[in-house]
């Protein structure tokens, strides 16, 4: 058992006046985020909560949710965070299928009266002060502590629930801030959810620094929170870059950006190339929740012309491309294996490699360029069709909100790219978009058709699922 000293702990000792939290509702100081953390550590144990205990936290994203989580880490539990956008069948789904028998939620919640036989317990409750001092205690959090559970997207099935422990989100910050350099007055904007490993990344990331995470209002903009609360870095997925390269003017606090950290998913190189002209500090990256974000980030130092890839390995982190050009990846930030009928099941081979499912390429100086899934691409007419090209090629024009591109049988090509489109507005005409597209694409890698995107209430807050979709696309075209 590998210990260390509780990073919040540390933060709250060397800067105990820094700003930890930041948000329009209130500011939380290191030394109360710390006290805080140290309350619900005490109130989960007097609530008769054991330490070792998977518990939910189904919680909006506030202060609260963080004083919260890292109390919980405190007490020696896990963290099960659950997606609020979730329809609420699979939130319950989620919360029994992980064992769960603590649930922290807001009383007032929709989802409380279906959680009959659960303890719930309420935010404010776990953060009450406490009747005598806590004093003084030497926190020691053991690294290898199964400390998350996170459900993966689910774009080619079921989301999978991912365990993390505690030190595979420890090394992931230390390593990416080895690579993007964090000091104590930088602001993080937390635009991303902490279900989500993303925003959990942020989190750890400016607590080893003891620098700020600043929560937004759920409706500003990026480049109004920017502004507002001074963000010096920022993590993006593609479509919130492209939407920002469309924002004229952006405020002149712009230029004060140290950092944006793109991940999600690949970006056309067009938006890429036109953030670099303007001198925007890009740096394209390839992670996973398996492991605990960021596994490749392109460098600061390098110049724009060797920013199109993810990057090279951060520290912590080793990557691989396997014979049948998978990118296979392990390291001190590989998750512990998935839950399966609650037991943890590792999910890696003798050396200890994790397949990803996505296909790269490593050039000669080590940087990896992401193809797209393995299991997305599909051969038509004899050539090889990533998806995820098209559906970037898409999501460049402004009228279009989101695309996704499956395939469907063809009696002459074998399978033909269909194209489901979300418009911003009014519909395009087909032919119009083709046109677009024959500007960037070959001819056999443009759509045959192009459908209006399901309305389906049970997806919302998840990814789509490209099974379902695939279907759905070859019965609307029968």
């Amino acid at each position: 058992m590998t210990t260390i000293r509780c990073p919040l702990s540390e933060a709250a000792q060397i800067s105990p006046h820094e700003a930890a939290i930041v948000s329009e509702e209130r500011v939380i100081r290191y030394h109360e985020l710390d006290d805080l953390a140290t309350r619900v550590a005490a109130n989960l144990a007097d609530l008769g909560c054991p330490s070792g205990e998977r518990v939910a936290i189904y919680l909006p994203l506030d202060w609260r949710f963080i004083a919260v989580f890292f109390g919980l880490l405190r007490h020696g539990g896990t963290a099960c965070l659950i997606n609020t956008r979730l329809p609420r069948a699979l939130v319950l789904s989620h919360i029994h299928q992980l064992g769960c028998q603590h649930v922290v939620a807001h009383l007032q919640d929709p989802l409380a009266p279906d959680l009959a036989g659960l303890r719930i317990h309420h935010p404010s409750v776990l953060l009450a002060p406490r009747e005598k001092a806590l004093g003084e205690q030497a926190w020691k959090i053991d690294l290898g502590h199964p400390a998350t559970v996170l459900f993966t997207s689910g774009s080619t099935g079921e989301p999978k629930a991912a365990v993390l422990s505690y030190g595979n989100h420890y090394y992931s910050a230390r390593g990416a801030n080895l690579h993007v350099r964090l000091i104590s007055r930088d602001r993080w904007l937390l635009n991303l959810p902490l279900y989500h490993v993303g925003g959990l990344a942020i989190l750890f990331r400016c607590l080893l620094s003891g620098s700020t995470v600043v929560i937004p209002e759920p409706n500003e903009t990026i480049e109004y929170a920017q502004e507002h609360y001074a963000i010096t870095h920022l993590s993006l997925v593609a479509t919130q870059l492209i939407r920002l390269l469309r924002v004229e003017p952006l405020p002149a606090s712009f230029a004060r950006v140290k950092a944006i950290v793109l991940g999600g998913g690949p970006l056309p190189a067009s938006a890429l190339v036109e953030a670099l002209r303007r001198g925007w500090p890009v740096l394209p990256s390839y992670g996973l929740t398996e492991m605990a974000s960021q596994v490749c980030t392109a460098s600061p130092l390098a110049p724009a012309s060797q920013r199109m890839g993810a990057g090279a390995p951060l520290r912590y982190r080793q990557l691989r491309i396997n014979a049948q050009g998978e990118i296979e990846v392990r390291g001190d930030t590989l998750f512990l294996g998935y839950l399966e009928n609650g037991q943890l099941v590792p999910s890696r081979n003798a050396e200890g490699w994790f397949a990803t499912g996505d296909l790269g390429e490593l050039d000669e100086r080590g940087q990896l360029t992401v193809k797209g899934r393995r299991d997305f691409m599909f051969i038509s007419g004899g050539e090889n069709i990533q998806p995820e090209e098209i559906e970037h090629a898409l999501m460049l024009m402004p009228e279009i909100e989101e695309a996704l591109v499956v395939p469907v049988s063809d009696a002459e090509f074998g399978e033909r790219p269909v194209a489901f489109v979300r418009y911003r507005q009014q519909a395009l005409d087909a032919e119009a978009i083709k046109t677009r597209l024959g500007q960037v694409l070959p001819r056999y890698k443009i759509p045959q058709s192009f459908l209006d995107w399901p309305d389906d209430p049970e997806a919302r807050g998840r990814k789509p699922d490209r099974v379902k979709m695939t279907l759905e696309a070859q019965l609307r075209l029968l």
